[in-house]
Parts: C-alpha cells; structure tokens; sequence
C-alpha cells in the first residue's frame, strides 16, 4: 500500500489531531487506488510533517452531495466550504481514519520530498 501526503493548514491539522475534523476536502482526487494513509504536513509556520491518518474512504461528488454526507464530520464552515469548491462541478472528501501523531515532527526530506505540494504528493 501507499501513502500521500497533504499540506495542510496548521488550522486544520490542529482541528484533524483533536479529531475536530474527520474528512479532508480537495479539488483532485487522487489517482491511484492503493492508498491507505495520509501524511500530514503541516504549513508554515510549523512547516513539519506532524502525523499519520488512516484513510477510510474517498467520496467524490458534486459540492451540494459531499456536503450533505460529510458536513457533521468537516471540523469547516459551509461558508468555508463554498468559498472552496466555488464554481466546482465535483468535490473529493478523503474521510480520515485513525490518527497517529509524530512525537517528533518530521521533516519533508525525511520522505524524500524536496518541498511542500500545492496540494499532494505520492510518497512510498
């Protein structure tokens, strides 16, 4: 299996680690289909690789439809979430499972990634 790693706002990991937030929004879904967790880096001003999250499920849909499935589990606002898929035909919703959290947080190249994705990147 594979992993991917997200950047992600230290907002939102914050909301992730407390389990404040169990899904997490993108306009790409990825590719390939043997993923099973998620690495999360969180952005500046943390700018580290914070935690691991299993990854439950992928859901992709039009906004209106991931919402309505995933809205009592988004740690967002729906103001948040328009503003997001703003003039989007579909929504992806990676539903996160069990999170493990890095006593000490890990840098990119410690994965061999050279610097943060815009959005995800593969990692083996």
């Amino acid at each position: 299996m594979s992993k991917i790693l997200f950047s992600i706002n230290p907002q939102h990991v914050e909301n992730i680690l407390n389990g404040n937030k169990k899904v997490e929004y993108r306009k790409v879904k990825c590719a390939r289909a043997d993923i099973d967790s998620i690495l999360i880096y969180s952005t500046a001003p943390i700018k580290k690789v914070v935690a691991q999250v299993q990854l439950e499920n992928i859901f992709v849909d039009n906004p209106d439809k991931i919402w309505d499935r995933t809205k009592n589990i988004s740690g967002i606002t729906r103001g948040f979430f328009n503003n997001y898929f703003d003039k989007r035909a579909f929504a992806v919703a990676y539903e996160l499972g069990e999170v493990e959290t890095f006593t000490i947080p890990k840098s990119l190249k410690d994965f061999g990634i050279a610097f943060a994705p815009q959005s995800f990147v593969y990692v083996d």
